[in-house]
């Protein structure tokens, strides 16, 4: 019965734990007009959600996000940090 009941708590452990989701966006400030590419942790995994969370961030910051351009989890982080340079996971 303890053996069930442990193998139950993982897996309700396990069921629970969610894999950390990344977005890459393109983001700008007018007045001078300045672009930037960045890639930020979000909380939901879908470019809808994180367009959602990312635009309170970067507004707070003077950018306006123009697009997500897509979400991810870590195995796509190293591709993209050196085009994303000081924008890597700032916002």
């Amino acid at each position: 019965m303890k053996q069930i009941l442990l193998i139950m708590g993982l897996v309700v452990l396990a069921s629970g734990a969610q894999a950390a989701c990344y977005a890459d966006y393109k983001a700008k400030k007018d007045s001078p007009l300045r672009l930037h590419y960045g890639v930020a942790q979000v909380a939901e995994c879908s470019r809808a959600g994180a367009a959602n969370e990312l635009q309170g961030r970067l507004a707070r910051q003077g950018w306006t996000l123009l697009n997500v351009l897509g979400v991810f989890d870590e195995s796509g982080l190293a591709e993209r940090a050196e085009n994303a340079g000081r924008f890597y996971l700032r916002y």
